[in-house]
Order: structure tokens, then sequence, then C-alpha cells
């Protein structure tokens, strides 16, 4: 199967992987040119999360299926593959949009069998990413969410999420519902190298002041923090410093992780941009897609003592642990359970 062989025309018989066709679109404006859109109906929209996966959520809602931020690390990666799409350039430039998504997600809140749980946005790929702009899918997710009292998350590079305000504003009058933005770091000159698709960090930021401002609950994932890049003392202290100024409920630091895909991805920016650190990289994730244990909790016991200091969380931060694979909570590092090894030269003495 090839998506290039699609045609606009809906109506074409057969279905891919359960997604049945309605077409192909590209948008000639800058923010959308050199993008490709395969339109699909879907035949479900809220998505059971396997068991095995032991994520700290059991349901997700997904509108899109690759992304147009492009960050070089992006775990998700690996998915475009089951669609027979590479997990680089057709991941950042081909995206599956399910345009049917919010009448399926009303449909299935009203069903018998649903329980009412809670309902991650924004884990796989972002919900607010560009195409949202065109495709306008979020606003009526989230009305149907609201109508059925059911209590969601969202986490979210992008600053489209405000357009939305008045709805997170309504729902959370009558359910649980939580917001995060993803912020790892506050350099200019490395965000435009492997986040080059997404708002600045200082915007990500103040749409986290906004929501809480507003009095929809909003913390901050510090993720990706990349080895020998963002993981210094003082380039951590800029960025919980940063975090701070918002009013974030709490902080998550997340160590990179280089899944399949992701991982040949990055290392090959990794070789362009910064060579001389291929050989670190290749020791520090020798055991396989996370760093060493005694590196994220390094990392992490820093990032606890630095929110502490600067006061984040101190009406959130009693938020409780997850102990699924990994550990996101206020303060703390996330830190898979099967991971240990060495801690990199340039933290040893934090």
């Amino acid at each position: 199967m090839q998506w290039d062989h699609l045609r606009s025309s809906a109506g074409e018989d057969g279905a891919l992987f359960g997604l049945d066709r309605v077409g192909v679109r590209t948008f000639d404006t800058p923010e959308l040119r050199g993008m490709t859109f395969y339109e699909v109906r879907a035949r479900s929209a809220i998505n059971k999360v396997p068991a095995a996966s032991r994520m700290p959520f059991g349901w997700t809602i997904n509108p899109y299926r690759g992304c147009s931020h492009a960050c070089v690390y992006c775990f998700a990666r690996n998915t475009h593959t089951y669609l027979d799409l590479d997990a680089g350039l057709d991941f950042d430039r081909r995206v599956v949009v399910k345009v049917n998504t919010p009448e399926l997600v009303r449909r299935e809140l009203a069903g018998r069998s649903w329980r009412g749980e809670p309902i991650a946005m924004g884990t796989n790929v972002d919900c607010y990413q560009r195409a949202e702009g065109r495709y306008q899918l979020m606003p009526g997710v989230l009305a149907a969410l609201r109508d059925a009292a059911n209590p969601f998350s969202i986490l979210t590079k992008g600053s489209l999420i405000l357009r939305d305000l008045p709805l997170l504003r309504q729902a959370a009058e009558v359910t649980e519902v939580s917001t995060n933005v993803s912020v790892g770091f506050v350099d200019r000159a490395l965000w435009r190298q492997v986040e080059p698709g997404t708002p600045s960090p200082a915007r990500r930021l103040a749409v986290c002041a906004t929501l809480n401002g507003a009095g929809v609950c909003c913390g901050v994932l510090m993720a990706p923090i990349l080895p020998y890049l963002t993981d210094s003392p003082a380039a951590l202290e800029a960025t919980v410093r940063a975090i701070a100024g918002t009013g974030a409920r709490q902080v998550s630091p997340v160590v990179l992780h280089l899944r399949p895909g992701a991982r040949e991805w990055y290392m090959a920016w990794l070789a362009r941009a910064y060579p001389g650190l291929v050989p670190a990289y290749e020791r520090l994730y020798a055991r396989g897609a996370y760093a060493p244990k005694a590196y994220q909790r390094q990392i992490g016991d820093l990032v606890a003592t630095l929110a502490a200091r600067y006061g984040i969380g101190r009406r959130g931060m009693d938020r409780p642990e997850v102990d699924r694979p990994e550990r996101r909570v206020a303060g703390q590092a996330a830190v898979p359970a099967d991971r240990d090894a060495g801690v990199p030269e340039q933290l040893a003495l934090l």
C-alpha cells in the first residue's frame, strides 16, 4: 500500500487499516506548504491503551497521525511505518487527518458500555499541531467531552489550544480538566534545530500562564531533557526559572528516550549538528531506549530542588505519583524501573 496512490475523490473502494479513505489535500499557505494531508474516516475515536504499555492512562483520542512539529526526537515516529510511510520526513510532512473524530467521540461517549473514564489527548502526536488550524477538530471533541462531563487531559506544544479556552473553561466547570505544555529547555538556538515546527519555548510558557490565569489547571512537562545539550545545571535552572514564571502547577522532567524510528532520526541529526557527541550518546543509550536510571534520578533530584527553590507546585505538588513504567510527577524525573548504568561525566559532580 502506498499513500501516494490515493486520489482526492471520495467514494473509492476499500479502507486502509480501518480508516476509510476520503481524499488527499495540500494547502498553498506558508504554514502548511510542502505538506500532504490524507483525510480519512475512522471507525472509532476513543482508543484503548494496551495494558502491556503500562501507561498512566487507559484511553486516548488522536485526531491526527504524523506531526508538523517535526521534532527530531519524537518517540511516535515509528508509528508512521505501520502505514508504509517512513519515520523521518514522511512523519513530518504527511499527516493523516481523521475528519470524523468529533462525531465519533460524541457517539462513543453516549454508548451504553462507556464508563466515563479519563481520556488523554496529545500523548502520541499533538492534537494542536498546525493542521488543527485548518481542520478544527478539537472544538467538537471538547464540546462532546464537556457535554458528557467526561474527565480529560491535554498535552501540547501548540499555542492553538488558547483558541479553545472558552470550551476548556466550560468543561472544567463540570469535570476534571488537566492541561500540560511541553517545554524541555529554553535555548532558542537549539529549539530551532530540534523542534522547527513548534511555537517557541517562550510562547509555550505564555500559553501555560494564560491557561492558569484563566482557571484551567496547567503544568509543564519538561521534556525532553537532552543529554549533553540541555542537562547542565545552568540550563536546567534557566528552564525551571522560566517555568516558575508561568504559575505552573507542577513540572515533570523527562529525559530523552530513543525508541526505534526516533533513535535513527535523532542520531542522524546529532551526527550532522554535534558529531562529537555521537560516541557519548552511543555509550549512554547502549542498553536500549532509555538513559541510565542513575542519570535520570540525578536529573530529577536537581529539578526537584530547583522547583522547590522557585516555588513551583506549592499549590499542585501533592499530585500522586504514578508508578507505571515511568514516574511523572512534580519535581521528579521519569525513571524506567528496569534501566540502570553510569552517569555522564558532566553531571557526576552535581
